[in-house]
């Protein structure tokens, strides 16, 4: 019988690990099975630039899978049974609910916007973390006309690099800024003074320390009493993960994080890997790492490893998991790279400009390319050992 593997979503870290595996395993051996809400890879860094009205192309998933011996399930997750190793899985088509077995499972559902518990945000505000949140903004904006006002809630990467987005793609429009702390306090003092002047120069208020009471339709209200006019108001203030992993018994951090281990591998159940912002894992100083594209991709290299070399009886990988920097897109031809220490904290140097804008391309472009071409020189598919049978590979 097959080592039955299953993947749970087609993000970063969920398509880079199916990949990898599928190049990595022979397929007389094992069936790896991706399963996805839609059909089509999403970059989710992009979705700033999707909602300011910019095109980007289709990437199918069927297109990016051919070779690897990867199966697609176009459907949604809604069960994970840990005991009988089975997900529920609901067909896009309506085609009805079935289950799908499991041998190894790696979760990578990701993340999704966050409930602030702010009244007025799921009736009045847009999101911009998924797809069909982007394309709903990118329709609202569209019917903005001169002198329309946006206000985005959130002061983190998310959010400045929406509202820069948004100022630069509709200079017509009166575009503000709502963050709870400092502008940037998280940067270096170079990478703040080249956030504030490209802030100045696109147009766009900043309302810094500012606390959001609610949202209603036309404004923004804040906690101090003030009322920020709002045609358009876009929540960005963080996110949170799948309830799935907390519903089916795996130890979860308070944020609902799966805790894994050096190899992404659960530490209540072993039959179980997470990557990408499903999963909490450690830095080389034991800072917890943040949910990023930056965490996402080695976290599924680990995992993808891993369960090589426990199915194969290879060895272990031990692939640092630390940082070098921070990319954040000011619009299209403005950047700032902030460089920071493996375990995330701001070095002084923080270059910006046209040139810092030409390398985050060149990182998002990176990206996609490492997600769809996982293992980017050819190698060879192992064969399992025969220890690694599906009733006893559950180390």
């Amino acid at each position: 019988m097959k080592h039955r593997i299953v993947i749970l979503g087609a993000g970063y870290a969920g398509l880079l690990a199916a990949g990898r595996l599928g190049r990595r395993l022979h397929g007389d051996d094992v069936t790896v099975t991706l399963v996805n809400a839609e059909p089509d890879f999403v970059e989710r860094v992009r979705l700033h630039q999707l909602a300011a009205g910019q095109h980007l192309p289709a990437r199918p998933l069927v297109r990016i899978l051919a070779g690897t011996g990867v199966a697609l399930r176009v459907a949604h997750v809604t069960g994970v049974d840990v005991e009988r190793r089975v997900v529920a899985v609901t067909a896009t088509d309506g085609a009805g609910t079935e289950e799908l077995s499991y041998d190894t499972l790696v979760h990578a559902l990701g993340s999704a916007p966050a409930d602030p518990g702010v009244p007025g945000v799921a009736e009045h505000a847009d999101e911009l973390a998924s797809r069909p949140g982007a394309l709903r903004l990118r329709e609202r904006l569209a019917g903005l006309g001169a002198g329309g006002r946006v206000v985005v809630v959130g002061g983190g990467l998310t959010g400045i690099e929406a509202v820069t987005e948004i100022a630069e793609a509709r200079p017509d429009l009166d575009v503000a800024l709502a963050a709870r702390g400092g502008l940037g306090d998280w940067l270096s003092d170079a990478g703040r003074r080249h956030l504030r002047r490209a802030l100045v120069r696109l147009g766009v208020t900043v309302h810094e320390r500012t606390d959001v009471a609610a949202v209603r339709a036309g404004a923004v209200e804040t906690r101090d009493g003030a009322v920020l006019p709002a045609d358009v108001t876009v929540w960005a203030t963080g996110f949170a993960t799948h309830p799935l992993a907390a519903a089916a018994g795996l130890e979860v951090t308070a944020q609902g994080r799966i805790v894994v281990d050096g190899t992404m591998r659960s530490v209540s159940h072993p039959d179980v890997y997470a990557v990408g912002d499903a999963a909490q894992a450690e830095g080389p100083l034991g800072n917890p790492l943040r949910m990023s594209c930056a965490s996402g991709g080695p976290m599924a290299w680990q995992a993808a490893d891993a369960i090589v070399a426990r199915l194969t009886g290879g060895r272990l990988p031990h692939m640092p998991l630390g940082y070098v920097h921070q990319c954040i897109s000011l619009g299209r031809r403005d950047a700032v790279i902030q460089l920071v220490t493996p375990d995330d904290r701001a070095r002084s140097a923080a270059p910006g400009g046209r040139a810092a804008a030409w390398y985050k391309e060149l990182i998002c472009a990176s990206a996609v390319f490492l997600a769809a071409h996982p293992a980017p020189v050819p190698v060879r598919r192992r064969r399992l050992v025969a220890a690694a049978s599906p009733a006893v590979a559950r180390p």
